[in-house]
């Protein structure tokens, strides 16, 4: 599987024309094609690029119901 680093997935944040990565226990996933994350932005809290696994802690759902229908593109590396 391919490996990202956390600059790499800070490149994926769906601003100007990226793609919206985002990753959760140690996988990349793409929701790029999801309309709740327009222009990078989930619920205006949350942004693409970025490693969201602390952030679900406090979700009011869990990875599952948000992450579960998008492709993994990848693992997480330091």
């Amino acid at each position: 599987m391919r490996r990202i680093t956390k600059e790499e997935l800070a490149q994926h944040n769906g601003r100007d024309g990226a793609p919206s990565w985002v990753a959760y226990a140690g996988k990349v996933y793409d929701v790029s094609a999801s309309f709740l994350w327009q222009q990078g932005r989930h619920q205006v809290s949350h942004r693409a690029g970025e490693d969201l696994t602390a952030a679900f802690e406090t979700a009011p759902h869990g990875p599952d119901l948000l992450l579960e229908r998008f492709p993994v593109v990848g693992v997480l590396v330091d």
